[in-house]
């Protein structure tokens, strides 16, 4: 009895999809029966890790699909449409932006639910034989910038170029990709703030946004940083290889190779639990899910997924065991009346 009510309730909630798909004009229309996220490669294992407790505990649900496809990347997918064709999630190591959710809009994605699942840290890594760099974020933005402060390309080959304090190693990043949410929290988090220590990039800023933003945040191509990809164990791979390069990716990748990685603190804070948690860390950074309210009905198991994760993001939870930081309290709550409310996203809030 209970396995014919488990059918029947999937074929009612694939009708529904369907239905859905037909409305929102997605030619590929037809029905799922499964969880499909997008998005982040940083939520990505703590994605998978709910995923695999999600099989466990609603036996007979088939698992999620979880991608990797970078932040940016999966809001494309995510705002692309409703239906069986688009994802219901997409992961995101980043808040999304206005004009995301004005794509999503105009395709059609207008109830979206906002939850913030943990708090990362964006890390700066080298080997443990690395050359014990210690940096600011004025010093990442001037080694990395294609254009430091619109003075023209950069030309700094040394950590020494940059700032005398520094070894005359030299430059050698492996970071994200401009499709990553990863890349987003470096050029706003650190590049930005970096740049903004020149009084003349406060003045442009209020001239000319698009300009302030491309001479803050554009990285340079020449090699001295190198775009690998939404693999970040690629990158812990890379670092192994080279001794004398930095690597940029989520504090969790590094909490997962301590034996092989050190930490290169920003402003003398180094990434750890507490100081990503407590937001001392300059690099800390909020882990959000972002779910199709137009779906929780249509998609089997969906809500079942969703409680799954407010079950295990406290600071004790599994989730922290694989390397999240847990949110404070007062957003962990929020975010459980979220799940539990299914409130939909107040774009006004965005930028």
């Amino acid at each position: 009895m209970k396995h014919f009510a488990l059918m029947a309730a999937t074929a009612a909630a694939a009708l529904t999809l369907s239905g859905c798909g037909q409305q929102s004009g997605g030619g590929a229309g037809g029905t799922r029966d499964q969880i499909r996220a997008v998005g982040s490669s940083t939520v990505y294992p703590f994605a998978t890790a709910i995923a695999e407790m999600f099989v466990q505990g609603n036996p007979g649900m088939k698992s999620p699909i979880v991608e990797s496809t970078g932040t940016g990347g999966g809001m494309k997918l995510f705002c692309a449409g409703v239906g069986a064709q688009h994802p219901d999630i997409a992961d995101a190591s980043r808040r999304m932006k206005k004009s995301e959710y004005e794509d999503c809009r105009k395709n059609g994605v207008k109830d979206i639910i906002e939850i913030q699942i943990g708090v990362d840290g964006l890390a700066f890594a080298e080997s443990k034989n690395g050359p014990g760099l210690k940096l600011t974020p004025k010093i990442v933005y001037e080694a990395l910038a294609a254009n430091p402060y619109g003075k023209g390309p950069n030309k700094a080959q040394s950590w020494k170029d940059v700032d005398p304090s520094l070894p005359a190693t030299p430059i050698s990043v492996f970071g994200p990709p401009s499709t990553s949410g990863t890349r987003d929290s470096l050029a706003e988090l650190i590049l930005t703030k970096g740049c903004e220590t020149d009084p003349a990039m406060e003045a442009l800023k209020k001239k000319n946004e698009d300009e302030f933003k491309a001479t803050c945040t554009r990285v340079r191509e020449d090699g001295k940083y190198v775009d690998s990809g939404e693999n970040d164990n690629l990158i812990v791979q890379k670092l192994g290889a080279n001794p004398n390069a930095l690597g940029v990716f989520g504090y969790s990748f590094l909490e997962e190779n301590k034996d092989t990685l050190k930490d290169v603190s920003i402003n003398g804070v180094e990434a750890t639990y507490e100081t990503v948690s407590t937001g001392q860390y300059p690099g800390a950074r909020p882990l959000f899910i972002y779910v199709k309210k137009a779906h929780m009905q249509a998609i089997p198991g969906l809500q079942a997924y969703l409680n799954t994760f407010a079950a295990n993001w406290d600071p004790n939870g599994a989730l922290t065991k694989r390397g999240m930081v847990a949110a404070p309290e007062g957003v962990r709550k929020a975010s459980a009346e979220t799940v539990k409310s299914l409130a939909v996203l107040d774009g006004s809030q965005l930028k």
